[in-house]
C-alpha cells in the first residue's frame, strides 16, 4: 500500500539518522519495485539507467538530448514505482533536468507530486566529463532544499572522485560538505569502493555517506562497507542491467540452440500473480 508522502519522507530520514546503515535496491518499474520491497528492504530507489532502457533509451551523457529519458517521462516512471512500493521510494532525479536552480527546484515539487520520500541531485550537468561550477551547485542543493521543505530526503551527488582532474577524493569532500552545509541529508560519491576512501569519507564528511554497487569492486563486500561507516549502499542500475543480460543470453540460446535453460531461474507464475495482486491491494505475501 502507498504510504503518505511525508510519512514516507520522515521514515526514510531515520534510516539515514540510525545507528545502522542500510541497503539501498534500485527499481525501475512496478513490478521491479514490488519484488524488492517485497524482499523486505526498508526504502528503494529508483535508477535512471534502468529506466531509460526499460524505454529503449539511452542514460547518462546522452549527447543527442532528443535521445534521453524527459523529465515528465521520469516522473511518471517514478510515480509507477512509489503507488507499487508499501515503502519509502527515494528517485534518482540526474541533475535536475537543468542547470539554473529554479528547474532544479520544479524537480523536486514534480518529485515530491508524485510522492518521492527523497532523491538524488547530481552535480554534473549537460557536460559529462566535467563537474558544475561549485558555487552554482551549491545554489542548486539549496534551492532543492528549499522546494522540498522538510518532508523530502535531499540526496547530493558529487562525481569528484571519479575526476582525479577535478581534485578527486579531497573535491568530494569538499563538495560534499558545502552541500551538506546548503541542507542536503547525505552526500553521494559514486566510484568509491574501497575500505580506506570509504573510512576516509566517513571521518570527513559532516553527514551521511551514500555509496554505489555496481559501478566498481566493492572491497570486502556491503557489509565490510557498512561496518566501516558507510549509511547507505544503492546499486544503480546493475539489477536492470542484469536482467536485461539474462533477456540477451535468453534471445542468443533460443536463436543458436532452439533451448531455453534460461527459464530455469524463473519466478513462477502463481506467485508472480499473488505477489502483484498483493501490492495492488495493500498487502504483501510472504516469500515462498
Amino acid at each position: 500500500m502507498m504510504i503518505r508522502q511525508a510519512d514516507a519522507a520522515h521514515r526514510l530520514l531515520a534510516l539515514h539518522r540510525a545507528p545502522a546503515g542500510f541497503i539501498l535496491p534500485n527499481a525501475w518499474d512496478a513490478g521491479s519495485a514490488a519484488i524488492l520491497a517485497a524482499a523486505g528492504f526498508p526504502a528503494i530507489a529508483t535508477t535512471s539507467a534502468g529506466i531509460a532502457f526499460s524505454l529503449g533509451k539511452p542514460d547518462y551523457g546522452v549527447a543527442n538530448r532528443g535521445l534521453a529519458v524527459t523529465r515528465e517521462e521520469m516522473i511518471a516512471r517514478i510515480a509507477q514505482v512509489v503507488a507499487a512500493s508499501p515503502v519509502p521510494v527515494t528517485a534518482d532525479l540526474e541533475a535536475g533536468f537543468g542547470d539554473d536552480p529554479e528547474t532544479v527546484a520544479e524537480t523536486i515539487r514534480l518529485a515530491i507530486a508524485a510522492g518521492a520520500a527523497g532523491g538524488n541531485i547530481e552535480d554534473v550537468g549537460a557536460d559529462p566529463d566535467a563537474l558544475i561550477d561549485e558555487g552554482l551547485a551549491v545554489e542548486r542543493i539549496a534551492a532543492a532544499r528549499a522546494a522540498g521543505g522538510e518532508a523530502f530526503v535531499l540526496n547530493a551527488r558529487t562525481d569528484a572522485a571519479m575526476m582525479p582532474e577535478a581534485g578527486g577524493l579531497a573535491e568530494a569532500i569538499a563538495r560534499g560538505n558545502r552541500y551538506l552545509a546548503a541542507g542536503a541529508d547525505c552526500v553521494f560519491v559514486p566510484g568509491v569502493g574501497d575500505l580506506a576512501s570509504a573510512r576516509t569519507l566517513v571521518a570527513e564528511l559532516n553527514g551521511p555517506l551514500n555509496l554505489v554497487a555496481g559501478l566498481t569492486p566493492m572491497e570486502g563486500g556491503l557489509r565490510a562497507l557498512l561496518d566501516a561507516g558507510v549509511q547507505r549502499i544503492s546499486v544503480g542500475g546493475s539489477i536492470a542491467r542484469a536482467a536485461l543480460g539474462l533477456v540477451r543470453r535468453a534471445a542468443e540460446e533460443l536463436k543458436r540452440e532452439g533451448t531455453f535453460t534460461y527459464a530455469q531461474g524463473q519466478i513462477p507464475q502463481g506467485e508472480l500473480n499473488a505477489l502483484f495482486a498483493a501490492s495492488l491491494s495493500g498487502g504483501t505475501p510472504a516469500r515462498r
